[in-house]
C-alpha cells in the first residue's frame, strides 16, 4: 500500500522574510586628562576595537591615533561656552550605530561618570535595550593636583574629597557655595571645581564666607598635557589670579590644606 507524502508548505514570497539585523554594542570609555599613558589598559583594549568612535572635544589627538584605521571617528565636541553638539543628537548617533552592528565606543575626556554625562546616556541606552559597558578613566581632578606632588587626602590635612561643577544648566541655581565652605571647613575636606574658572568670582565669595581667605587653593589648566601651566594662590586671591595668569577652560580649581603640599619648584608654573 503505498501513501502520498503530504503537499509541501508553500514558500514565502521573496523578500517577506529578512534576518534582523545584528545588535552591536555600546561602550563608555574615559580617556582620562589627555596624556595617553595615563589609559587603563581596558580603555585601550576597547578603543582599538572599536568600529565607531564617538570623541570628546576634549580627548586628545594622540589618544584617538590608538583607533583603528578602519574605524569610523565623529568627533562630538562639548565645551563649557563654546559651541557643543546637542547631547540628544550624541544619544541618537549612539543608538544608531549600535543598532546598525556596530562596535560603538563613545569616548569622553576625564572619567564617564564624573561629570561627563556618562548618567544620562546610560539611561538612554538601556531604555531602548542596548546593554552599556562602562571603563572608568583617570579623573582630571586627582591627576591635575599629583601632577604637582600633592594628595587629595591626608590623614593629617583633609579627611575627604569633594567633586564639584562651577557650571551648570541654564535655570540652575548651581552650588551653594556657602554651605559647601561650612561643609569642608568643619569636616576637613578638599574641594575639586570642575569648570569653574569662568565663575571664579562667585566662587570665591561663596567660600570666603566659610573658609579663610589665606586657604590655599591650585589652579590647574590642560591637566597632564604637555601645555599643562597651574597657579597657587589664596581663596582670597583666586579671582586675581584667574585674571592674571589667564588661566582658562579647561581647568581644575582645587581648594584645601593639602595644596601646602605642592612642591612649586619641582612643576612648571603658570606662565613657562
Amino acid at each position: 500500500m503505498s501513501t502520498t507524502p503530504p503537499p509541501a508548505s508553500p514558500a514565502p514570497p521573496s523578500g517577506a522574510l529578512h534576518p534582523a539585523p545584528a545588535l552591536g554594542r555600546c561602550t563608555l570609555v574615559g580617556a582620562g586628562p589627555g596624556d595617553p599613558e595615563l589609559l587603563t589598559l581596558k580603555a585601550l583594549k576597547a578603543i582599538q576595537a572599536a568600529t565607531v568612535l564617538l570623541v570628546d572635544d576634549l580627548v586628545s589627538d594622540a589618544i584617538v591615533a590608538h583607533a583603528s584605521p578602519s574605524a569610523r571617528i565623529v568627533h562630538v565636541g562639548k565645551r563649557g561656552g563654546c559651541k557643543s553638539t546637542p547631547q540628544a543628537f550624541i544619544e541618537k548617533l549612539m543608538l544608531m550605530a549600535v543598532n546598525e552592528g556596530e562596535n560603538v565606543v563613545r569616548l569622553k575626556g576625564g572619567d564617564p561618570f564624573i561629570f561627563g554625562r556618562g548618567g544620562e546616556e546610560v539611561e538612554h541606552l538601556r531604555a531602548a535595550g542596548v546593554p552599556v559597558t562602562v571603563v572608568n578613566g583617570i579623573t582630571a581632578g586627582l591627576a591635575g593636583l599629583t601632577s604637582l606632588g600633592a594628595p587629595l587626602t591626608h590623614r593629617e590635612h583633609a579627611h575627604g574629597v569633594l567633586f564639584i561643577t562651577g557650571h551648570t544648566k541654564p535655570g540652575d541655581a548651581g552650588p551653594d557655595w556657602r554651605q559647601l565652605a561650612a561643609t569642608a571647613r568643619d569636616a576637613r575636606l578638599t574641594l575639586v571645581i570642575y569648570m569653574g574658572v569662568s565663575g571664579a568670582a562667585q566662587i570665591e565669595q561663596g567660600l570666603l564666607a566659610g573658609l579663610p581667605a589665606d586657604t590655599p587653593v591650585a589652579i590647574i589648566q590642560h591637566v597632564s598635557l604637555p601645555r599643562q601651566r597651574h597657579a597657587i594662590t589664596t581663596l582670597g586671591q583666586l579671582t586675581a589670579t584667574v585674571e592674571s595668569h589667564q588661566l582658562a577652560s579647561p581647568s581644575v580649581i582645587v581648594v584645601g590644606d593639602v595644596v601646602r603640599g605642592v612642591e612649586a619648584a619641582s612643576a612648571p608654573s603658570a606662565g613657562t
